[in-house]
């Protein structure tokens, strides 16, 4: 009896303190999650600043007014405030549930061995990044890592390749995804650059397919529409485990997730991923169509979609409201007094 009432005592200690696994719990009520997911919306709806990706003629187009928020938690449950359902140009988070595919054809170790994981510290598009390697590894959420990874993707034909990464998307999203045929055109009209930086990362004998079909699916894969909903799902997958949280499908195997998750960690929100890891202790992914994604392992994913961005190319209002979130529902994974 007495070491029964030691353990109810510490029980009720951790639950008055609001920490450990018992405060979570209140933390992360689904309650909880409405009453904060809201008051983030109401705080920075007027955000201003940033600007939507003029690069690309596509982004530049877009409503720069939308706003969405979506919480995805591991048991399936799926939030949603603002404009959700909008769909709009997924961009550079393809790369990771891309690089979720190459990992769970090829396997971890191949992808550190013929691509690389460590973080360049350099812009997203940067060919420095890649002179400056003497391995010329790069890391698969960077352009030149990323279609490197692209290339990487097994089969016996561009077809049978691209056939592979939209089902794997579809099975992340729980959807099957449009790609949206006038972003595509203006990717294909505007990839030069990347081209150019495929053709090197082949001189150097780091690209393991044909350059211009690897450069096509990856042009097409950044071209998916999606809504702030996919994006939560597709995250929640990641948080879940490898499954889809909301289908119950099995999508890759969860001992891959730490290593696509320490990969967004290093290098999810470009050459601003530091300040990103400093503020909010998870991984992060975001791309120039204005979306972004955050996953606290075994809890929940957040996706927030604001289409202007700053500088480094991440949006200045999603960033904003998942720093809000994370710091309210005790999401940071760094911080032990949580």
């Amino acid at each position: 009896m007495k070491k029964n009432n030691t353990a109810l005592l510490v029980i009720i200690c951790l639950l008055l303190a609001g920490g450990g696994a018992y405060g979570q719990k209140g933390t992360l009520s689904e309650k909880n999650i409405r009453l904060v997911m809201q008051a983030a919306y109401n705080e920075f709806k007027g955000t201003s600043g940033g600007a939507n990706a003029d690069y690309i003629p596509y982004l530049a187009s877009v409503n720069p007014n939308l706003y969405g928020i979506v919480v995805c938690t591991a048991d399936g449950k799926v939030l949603e405030v603002g404009d959700t359902k909008f769909e709009f140009g997924i961009e550079s988070i393809s790369k990771v549930f891309v690089l979720a595919l190459a990992m769970q054809e090829r396997g971890a170790q191949a992808i550190q061995d013929s691509i690389g994981v460590n973080a360049t510290g350099m812009p997203f598009n940067s060919v420095m990044a890649v002179e400056l390697e003497p391995q010329r590894a790069v890391n698969p959420l960077v352009n030149a890592g990323a279609m490197a990874t692209n290339s990487f993707v097994p089969g016996s034909s561009s077809a049978e390749k691209w056939t592979k990464i939209d089902n794997i998307f579809a099975k992340f999203a729980g959807r099957r995804l449009p790609v949206i045929q006038p972003l595509y055109a203006s990717e294909t009209a505007t990839n030069q650059h990347n081209r150019a930086i495929a053709w090197l990362l082949y001189s150097y004998g780091r690209f393991y397919d044909n350059v211009d079909d690897a450069v096509d699916r990856y042009t097409k894969a950044c071209s998916y529409g999606t809504t702030t909903r996919d994006l939560a799902v597709m995250a929640g997958t990641l948080a879940n485990g490898g499954m889809n949280p909301v289908t119950r499908e099995k999508v890759i195997n969860a001992a891959l997730c730490p290593k696509v998750l320490a990969t967004m960690m290093m290098e999810g929100l470009y050459d601003n991923t530091g300040s990103w890891l400093y503020h909010t202790g998870i991984p992060g992914k975001s791309g120039v169509g204005g979306g972004i994604i955050a996953v606290a392992p075994g809890k929940l994913a957040i996706a927030v979609f604001s289409p202007p961005l700053d500088k480094a190319g991440n949006s200045v209002k999603a960033q904003k409201t998942l720093e809000y979130m994370i710091n309210r529902l005790k999401l940071n994974l760094l911080d032990s007094g949580r």
